[in-house]
């Protein structure tokens, strides 16, 4: 196992559902094939983007050993957990059982609790489990800093995202760990379609973000982190213009089509990956046309730009 992430985009598969609604592994695993092709510098598995949330431990079992198949030890392969904490542990163990490198834990079940509650409850999974650990910094699972100089002395703790969107916060997380002497760790920017914001982020020490787009449309995601990268602001700026933020638009339309979009994305370049599963639901015929017509504006950005 390995968790030195490449240097690509950092991968969040659909988990694709057949038409009896179980998991496609066959079409997971060559969506997870193509990423890589694209130089996807991780695969995160079964979280966001995959629907953990509708998944049960053993579909979410089943969705890691196929994306860990697919890998086949080229890049890490990062599973979701969280939830319920019996079921957060259950998917923990069934991820490691599936030969993830490591895990993504998302917020718990509704209840709030103190920073000490929160840091016991990304510990307990990492016992149960053995795997490195990423805590995801959103929602009822936000922390503070003294929450995460805390965190920091978790066993196993590798990373920290953020989904909350506080650059001032957050470069607060990166100084902490510089003075807990962790540079080992991690930190990710994991804001929806998180390009709109990664310039911020990467001027306050996290160069690394999620992007739900590479799942549906690579080409567009690697051009704009190539963009980022080296610093052409031209081409950055005509991509977040003409394709981002349009699409960021449409996403606001509706609740949960920052998984809802890359569903339909997929569905419309072939790949057969079923509907969202509830509460989510489905773009409307004409959100899905509109959809189609930014992914060709996006996609005509980046030849226009080669």
């Amino acid at each position: 196992m390995t968790t030195t992430f490449g240097d690509g985009v950092l991968f969040f598969p659909v988990t694709p559902f057949d038409d009896r609604d179980r998991v496609d592994e066959a079409l997971l695993a060559r969506l997870v094939a193509d990423g890589l092709r694209h130089g996807a510098g991780g695969v995160f598995a079964a979280c966001g983007t995959g629907e953990f949330h509708a998944l049960s431990a053993e579909e979410h079992r089943t969705a890691v050993r196929a994306s860990v198949a697919a890998a086949g030890g080229a890049v890490p392969v990062v599973a979701g957990t969280g939830g319920p904490l019996g079921h957060a542990l259950a998917c923990a163990r069934g991820a490691a059982e599936a030969g993830a490198d490591a895990l993504l834990v998302l917020p718990p079940y509704l209840v709030s609790g103190t920073q000490e509650g929160l840091v016991r409850y990304v510990e307990a999974i990492a016992a149960a489990s053995g795997l490195p650990v990423i805590a995801y910094h959103r929602a009822n699972a936000a922390f503070t800093v003294d929450g995460v100089r805390r965190l920091l002395q978790v066993p196993g703790l590798i990373g920290i995202k953020d989904g909350v969107g506080d650059t001032a916060l957050m470069q607060a997380f990166v100084l902490a760990a510089k003075a807990a002497g962790r540079d080992d760790v991690l930190f990710f920017n994991g804001l929806l379609t998180a390009e709109m914001s990664q310039a911020a982020y990467s001027a306050i020490g996290v160069p690394r973000y999620s992007s739900a787009v590479f799942a549906m449309a690579p080409e567009i995601a690697t051009a704009f982190r190539t963009a980022l990268e080296s610093g052409d602001d031209a081409a950055r700026t005509r991509l977040l213009d003409g394709f981002y933020g349009p699409l960021v638009r449409l996403r606001d339309e509706t609740p949960g089509f920052a998984v809802s979009l890359i569903k339909a994305g997929l569905r419309l370049g072939g790949a057969a990956v079923g509907p969202v599963r509830p509460p989510l639901t489905d773009p409307t015929d004409e959100q899905e046309k509109r959809l189609a017509a930014l992914l060709e504006a996006g996609r005509a950005l980046v030849a226009a730009g080669r």
